[in-house]
């Protein structure tokens, strides 16, 4: 199916966070980050490697403390993905963990403290030709600012993110990029618009504290795409109080949808309804667990009847209309000679969904 480009990526710099091309047009990269102990390594790097198989770019890691630095040392060694050390309040916990082979670092200069703290940390990442996220969150604002609007709006947040880019520039630091977050979906929105026509470094973009599965997901999903619709945005991050390979997987969803990055299968699937001749829900369900390893992307069209399945079927890759015992199957818009039993369409369709994503991957 010929799909729509309307959006114009925002112009800006390019930084690189380990191998990930961040701005100017590079890829929109996925983010997550583990919530785990940092210090109990095996199951730091099993989420790791977890949420790299569900396809993340960037993994962050909180250290909170200097043992939880030294563990990072070791997560670094035993993971090849870009790993981002996440600091708070403690200058030293970033200047150890650009030692440890941190790919990135992510800080709110804001609560870093004074600014010669804030410099040795740049001159560290300049040393180690790493890059910085200014992290600047409507919940830890500085109190100057907080007493100035009285409460976080879109102008505070956009002046506390001005303020450290600008002290940035003074130390002719420029490998950076920046992020505006709000749990407040209109809050965080704005404060992007508006920041994204006064620099140009990449933004990473986010609804931050987002809430469960089903709540974050939908505001994250309103929020984001608000703003790469508008193409602002050159990495992102679902903040979700949930595993964090749903993150990458609401990730990716969002942005197959916008088409601006497409990975795995991509399901269209009716709601059903009475007319459906197979469970199309127990199927779509079980297909989605079967080929999370697929990252091959695939337009798969699932739907119970004729009423629209012989017409989504015929602009999918690979499409399946419903009909009495068995149904239908379509490759690239083509009727097949052969049926599918209805009992046998989850077998038979991993299996040709399979075949499909070898043959394209044999094929690049």
């Amino acid at each position: 199916m010929k799909k729509c480009k309307i959006i114009t990526r925002r112009k800006s710099n390019r930084i690189y966070v380990g191998k990930v091309p961040i701005g100017k047009n590079a890829p929109i990269s996925v983010q997550s980050m583990t919530n785990t102990h940092t210090e109990n390594i095996p199951e730091t790097v099993k989420q790791i490697l977890d949420l790299k198989k569900v396809g993340v770019d960037i993994v962050r890691v909180s250290i909170p403390n200097l043992e939880s630095a030294k563990s990072f040392r070791e997560i670094r060694k035993q993971v090849k993905i870009p790993l981002i050390a996440d600091i708070h309040f403690d200058y030293r916990l970033a200047l150890k963990s650009i030692k440890y082979g941190a790919d990135c670092l992510r800080i709110n200069p804001g609560n870093i403290g004074n600014k010669k703290r804030v410099s040795e940390i740049v001159n560290a990442a300049k040393d180690k030709n790493i890059p910085i996220r200014i992290g600047v969150n409507s919940g830890s604002l500085e109190k100057d600012i907080l007493n100035k609007y009285g409460t976080p709006t879109p102008e505070a947040l956009v002046e506390s993110a001005i303020r450290h880019v600008e002290y940035f520039d003074s130390l002719n630091f420029n490998t950076f990029k920046v992020s505006v977050k709000s749990s407040d979906v209109f809050l965080a929105v704005e404060a992007y618009r508006i920041l994204a026509q006064k620099i140009i470094q990449p933004l990473h973009i986010g609804i931050t504290e987002a809430g469960g599965l089903r709540t974050g997901t939908v505001k994250s999903s309103i929020g984001l795409s608000c703003l790469l619709l508008q193409g602002i945005g050159d990495t992102i991050r679902i903040s979700l109080a949930a595993n964090p390979i749903e993150e990458v997987k609401v990730g990716y969803d969002i942005l197959k949808t916008l088409s601006i990055r497409s990975r795995g299968v991509n399901f269209i699937a009716c709601p059903t309804c009475s007319r459906q001749e197979f469970d199309v829900i127990n199927t779509v369900n079980q297909l989605e667990k079967k080929l999370e390893d697929i990252s091959t992307p695939i337009d798969v069209s699932i739907i119970g009847c004729i009423v629209n399945g012989i017409g989504e079927a015929k602009i999918a890759t690979l499409g399946l209309t419903g009909g009495h015992k068995k149904s239908a199957l379509y490759k690239d818009g083509i009727r097949q000679k052969n049926k599918i039993k209805n009992e046998e369409i989850i077998e038979q369709m991993e299996m040709q969904i399979r075949k499909i994503a070898k043959n394209k991957f044999l094929k690049k």
